[in-house]
């Protein structure tokens, strides 16, 4: 499917102007909210410049993070606020820190350096991960959360993906892709039950649809930069 485009710029293209059509539209179809849609148009800006490896993710990312945060609250969700509140603002600030150090100059912008996990890290990082995701279920469970164990998934798991996008990992993307699909069924059960919050399923898509891209663009700016094709 992706060979299927002649470059990644006509990709990226497609994706987000489709995308961000669709969620104009359902916006006014479904009467949704302002702050979902502003939510959902930064976080596609947020992710696509991610993908590419852009320093600009980050300024799109923490207009998200308030957005969506207020969005999440008002639904229960409250890893997820912990986890914008608590731990993705001030990561945003350690991630400009670090990409700035990490990065080189290409095509008149920068883009960060990428490696990768060794397999024993891949391994010990996703058995901890799971352990961290049942704790922190039993807890959500205590403060009658949102389905408390699906919202320490995509909580758990978007830690350990900003982190290593942080450290410029590309295994990141693994993370996001688990995220992604377990936040489309956070927010399809909010929009089964209460008919609102459209923006968000159209957001954690397009996001979906974004990690994988992301995951296939990184390896490929990997290899670039180490010399190999």
């Amino acid at each position: 499917m992706i060979n299927y485009f002649k470059d990644w710029k006509l990709f990226e293209k497609i994706w987000l102007i489709a995308f961000a059509t669709v969620n104009i539209y359902l916006f006014f179809a479904w009467h949704d909210t302002w702050t979902g849609l502003t939510a959902s148009l930064t976080g596609m800006l947020c992710v696509v410049l991610t993908a590419k490896g852009k320093m600009s993710s980050f300024y799109w990312g923490l207009i998200n993070i308030f957005a969506y945060s207020y969005v999440a609250y008002n639904s229960a969700y409250y890893g997820d606020v912990m986890l914008n509140i608590l731990y993705f603002l001030p990561m945003t600030f350690f991630g400009i820190y670090f990409w700035n150090k990490n990065s080189r100059e290409r095509k008149e912008s920068k883009t960060v350096i990428v490696r990768s996990l060794s397999w024993k890290n891949k391994v010990l990082t996703f058995v901890g991960s799971l352990i961290l995701v049942y704790i922190l279920g039993l807890f959500l469970k205590m403060i009658q959360g949102t389905l408390p164990f699906v919202d320490s998934t995509t909580t758990i798991f978007s830690i350990i993906a900003t982190i290593l996008l942080t450290k410029r990992y590309s295994d990141q993307w693994f993370y996001w892709i688990m995220v992604d699909i377990w936040s489309i069924v956070m927010w399809a059960y909010i929009f089964m039950r209460d008919g609102n919050q459209i923006s968000m399923l159209v957001m954690w898509s397009a996001f979906l649809v974004n990690a994988i891209y992301g995951y296939y663009n990184w390896i490929k700016l990997e290899r670039e930069q180490n010399g190999k094709r």
